[in-house]
């Protein structure tokens, strides 16, 4: 696939403090020379239903939220051995929805669920498309109702919604609280731990998708407007005080999530777009990839053929890369000369 470059903009110094959070060397890890080996690709885990966000818990093993049963699911890193860590929460009304994304705060994990309010149709009308913080194994509390605002908050007439309490996709902590993307509304709220919302950055049809917050900076992904094309899935930075966003990379198309790991920030594709498609609709099977995010636009391939990868974590020099099939994979021997992981 071709690889659309573009220069960063903005001040000088945002820039160089940018340049150092991304990979030093993104072309190595793409194609390793020397003694470097290419990363290994392993299945550590299958059969899980409606998978989407995960994390590295404080135990250091992964939790996955499995939607189509309501779940939040431990996975050992190791063994790949399944256990359900929270259970009874909202189950997925249509194939996007349920516990859609995960994140702890020190040792309290957060779940953030979507699509189960009574603008889905068959949706049951008591369910809350929100913030859970998880007080138990069966137990649970809703401290931000993200439905209920967006439905009294809608969008500028501009954008093109049909769902009014939007599509909240991906969930980061951050000082105070947390971020939460809204794919369908495409814009991003900041949520306190008290449950007050407020939209921090509003798009146009771009579709984002998966954050990562370092200190004051937000990386963002975008998929893109349908059909998804590669020239608009972008990763873009912003500042969580007067946030300005700012394209940091692009050209890969249908872009749901950037992360930190070992040779700086990473993002997934899930993959290429099949044309003319309705809104939410899959990349094609086996064309998702593990992207290294460098300076000045560029993109490597870290590991490709993944079907249907939707989200990534990061334990050492190895990705835990999650597909919307039910599958986990491992991406292992990340760092090399160069890549000095943290």
């Amino acid at each position: 696939m071709r690889i659309r470059r573009t220069l960063l903009t903005g001040a000088a110094a945002a820039a160089l403090v940018i340049s150092s959070l991304l990979a030093p060397a993104a072309a190595s890890a793409a194609a390793p020379s020397g003694r470097h080996t290419a990363p290994t690709l392993s299945l550590l885990a299958d059969g899980l239903q409606g998978t989407s966000g995960s994390t590295i818990g404080p135990d250091g093993a992964l939790y996955v939220v499995e939607g189509a049963i309501g779940q939040v699911t431990r996975i050992d890193p190791r063994t790949g051995a399944a256990t359900p860590f929270a259970t009874g929460l909202p189950k997925a009304v249509i194939p996007i929805g349920g516990p859609i994304d995960i994140a702890f705060v020190d040792k309290t994990a957060y779940v953030l669920v979507a699509n189960v309010g009574d603008d889905v149709p068959g949706a049951p009308s008591n369910e809350v498309d929100g913030i859970y913080r998880i007080d138990g194994p069966t137990s649970f509390t809703v401290i931000a109702d993200i439905g209920d605002w967006s439905l009294r908050n809608p969008p500028p007439p501009e954008i093109d919604f049909f769902l009014t309490r939007g599509v909240p996709f991906a969930l980061e902590p951050v000082t105070g609280g947390f971020l939460v993307t809204d794919g369908h509304h495409n814009r991003v709220l900041k949520v306190s731990m008290s449950g007050r919302i407020r939209a921090l950055v509003q798009f146009e049809n771009t579709v984002p998708t998966g954050l990562a917050a370092r200190g004051r900076l937000v990386f963002m992904a975008e998929a893109g407007p349908v059909p998804h094309d590669p020239s608009t899935g972008t990763v873009l930075v912003f500042g969580l005080t007067k946030p300005r966003p700012v394209e940091v990379a692009s050209g890969y198309s249908l872009l749901t999530d950037v992360e930190f790991g070992p040779c700086g920030l990473y993002a997934v594709s899930q993959g290429d777009s099949p044309g003319d498609v309705p809104p939410g609709s899959p990349a094609l099977p086996d064309s998702g990839e593990l992207l290294l995010v460098g300076t000045r636009g560029r993109l490597s391939v870290v590991a490709d053929e993944l079907d249907l990868p939707v989200s990534v974590s990061f334990r050492g020099g190895t990705a835990y890369v999650v597909t919307v099939n039910g599958e986990v994979w491992t991406v292992s021997g990340l760092m090399h000369k160069g890549c000095t992981g943290r």
